[in-house]
């Protein structure tokens, strides 16, 4: 099956189906094609829109580690960026730290996520795998037995089915792997009570760093993409739509909160893109539920605050491939019914880290005794990464680790 060919209608078979075309499914469709694994990938969107589609931007040396060994990292290695450094604005003053001479002394890859999927998927299909496009899970039944069904509808409408022996739904926390989760699955769900605008500007980077200002109007944060595109947040009103805010007004905040006056002007471009990001975090416990086995944000969504998603995503995908590797070729189901235990602690870690990173970014609102509490811890602990290379070896290790 070609990239372009659409599921026909009627029954199909594979010994994994893959639902998502991410980072999760397209690393775990990579490495189970080289370990001649019969999969297919089944993708809601066309494929221009799987490779252009923005998210992070930021490689943890284990996602780099991951890719490299099984020979998906020439892109990467050729066009992305090693950064070790973060600088924090406070009303306090400034510092930097260099994380990647920290902790375990490793730096992040900044290689913009459309480009890694981009590369998963040419080396997916230029190794000869079957994809389906423009082909939407509906539901997948029968998970609790050695043959479930997945159900799909293509862009015309035409219902057809897939049969497997395992299913790996990869397809987001909305995708059709976990509506059809059985009841009393467990999901734990957090709401941070913080949104944030999220922009794509047409401007170089302002800095050489990962950039974290915390302002009384709230935070804003700068991240390189390339040479050319800066990403941005914003942090914004509840409520608000993406477009509630002009250029000249976002740009304003971004200066103001960067505070321009003291650390130099920002470069100024046209915005790209925009998105509204209420911060929240999701974990489903467990990740298998007979033969469906859930990776990337199907398993859970960590708040963006720490860069974690894609790299959980990575470290998942090559988890489940080892495992179902070890099953469907030697039959050996150890790795497998471990899986969801060994994914979940690497889960759970990043999801403290992500929600330590929250409270030390932003203010609590409002003027109240318990408010003012709360901006006092926020405040030492600024201080305390500032000064205490303690803290500053526990950030650099869970910054980039997993």
């Amino acid at each position: 099956m070609t990239e372009r060919q659409k599921s026909p209608a009627g029954q199909q078979t594979a010994d994994v189906v893959i639902l998502g075309a991410g980072p999760a499914g397209l690393t775990l469709a990579n490495i189970l094609h080289a370990a001649g694994i019969d999969c297919v990938v089944l993708e809601r969107a066309d494929d221009a829109h799987v490779r252009t589609r923005a998210r992070a931007g930021f490689l943890a040396a284990n996602t780099v580690r991951v890719l490299e060994r099984h020979g998906l990292a020439e892109g990467l290695n050729r066009r992305g960026k090693p950064h070790g450094t973060c600088e924090f604005r406070t009303e306090d003053g400034s510092f930097r730290l260099d994380y990647g001479a920290l902790g375990r002394r490793e730096l992040h890859t900044v290689y913009p996520q459309q480009d890694l999927v981009s590369d998963l998927l040419a080396h997916y299909l230029d190794a000869g795998g079957r994809i389906a496009f423009e082909t939407e899970a509906q539901a997948v039944r029968d998970a609790d037995g050695p043959r479930p069904t997945v159900t799909v509808r293509d862009a015309e409408g035409r219902p057809g089915r897939w049969r497997a022996r395992y299913v790996a739904g990869c397809d987001g926390r909305h995708g059709a792997a976990r509506r059809s989760l059985p009841p009393g699955t467990r999901r734990h769900h957090r709401d941070h009570g913080v949104t944030w605008l999220g922009l794509l500007a047409e401007a170089p980077p302002s800095m050489d760093a990962v950039g974290y200002a915390m302002h009384p109007d709230g935070f804003a944060g700068h991240m390189a993409r390339t040479a050319d595109i800066t990403r941005y947040y914003l942090q914004y009103e509840p409520g608000a739509p993406a477009d509630a805010w002009s250029e000249e007004r976002i740009w304003a905040a971004l200066d103001r909160r960067m505070r321009t006056d003291e650390h130099g002007p920002l470069h100024h471009g046209r915005i790209l893109q925009r998105s509204v990001i209420h911060l929240e975090s999701d974990v489903v416990e467990q990740l298998r539920h007979g033969s469906l086995l859930l990776a990337g944000d199907a398993a859970s969504l960590p708040a963006p605050a720490a860069a974690k998603g894609a790299n959980l995503a990575v470290l998942e995908a090559e988890l489940l491939a080892e495992a179902l590797v070890d099953e469907l070729r030697r039959g050996d189901s150890r790795a497998l019914d471990g899986y969801s235990p060994r994914c979940l602690a690497h889960i759970w870690r990043a999801q403290e880290f992500a929600h330590w990173m929250i409270q030390f970014l932003h203010s609590p609102v409002g003027p109240d005794e318990e408010s003012f509490f709360h901006e006092s811890m926020r405040r030492s602990r600024v201080e305390s990464l500032r000064t205490s290379r303690t803290h500053q070896d526990w950030f650099a290790e869970n910054y980039v680790g997993l």
